[in-house]
C-alpha cells in the first residue's frame, strides 16, 4: 500500500463568494431599474382605443381608481376639493390640459365629475387609453 500519494494530494475547492456578490448586485440593479421605468404609481386598467395621440403641452394627471379615490398628480384629493386642486395648476401655465386616467371598471358618472370641473375652468380634457 502506498499511503504517501493520498496525503500529498491537493484538495479541489470552488470559490463562490464572488458569484454571490455579482448576483446580489444584478438583483439590486433590476429592482431599481423596474421602479424607475414605471412612473405611474397608481395602478389602473385603462380602456383600449384603436386611435391614440400623445399630449406634449403642460398637463395635469387626474386619476380615478376602482375604489373611487381621486388623485391629482399622484396626490389624493377629495371630490369636493377637486376643482381647487386643478385650478392651482391652471395658474401656473396659460394652456393646461387635463389627462384623465380612469379605471375601466369605474362608472361613467364618476368621470363626468372631472369633466364638469374641466368645463367650469375652461380647460381641455383628454381621456387616457391603452392602445389595442
Amino acid at each position: 500500500m502506498n499511503l504517501r500519494n493520498r496525503k500529498n494530494r491537493i484538495a479541489a475547492e470552488v470559490q463562490t463568494s464572488a458569484m454571490n456578490d455579482i448576483m446580489f448586485f444584478l438583483l439590486l440593479f433590476f429592482l431599481i431599474a423596474s421602479t424607475i421605468t414605471n412612473p405611474n404609481v397608481i395602478k389602473l386598467l385603462l380602456p383600449k382605443s384603436s386611435t391614440s395621440q400623445s399630449v406634449t403641452k403642460k398637463t395635469v394627471n387626474v386619476s380615478i381608481t376602482k375604489d373611487l379615490r381621486y388623485f391629482v398628480d399622484k396626490k389624493e384629493t377629495k371630490t369636493d376639493q377637486l376643482q381647487t386642486a386643478i385650478a392651482a395648476y391652471k395658474n401656473l401655465a396659460s394652456e393646461v390640459t387635463i389627462v384623465l386616467y380612469v379605471d375601466k371598471t369605474v362608472a361613467i358618472q364618476d368621470a363626468v365629475v372631472v369633466m364638469d370641473v374641466a368645463q367650469k375652468l375652461n380647460m381641455k380634457l383628454v381621456l387616457a387609453t391603452e392602445p389595442k
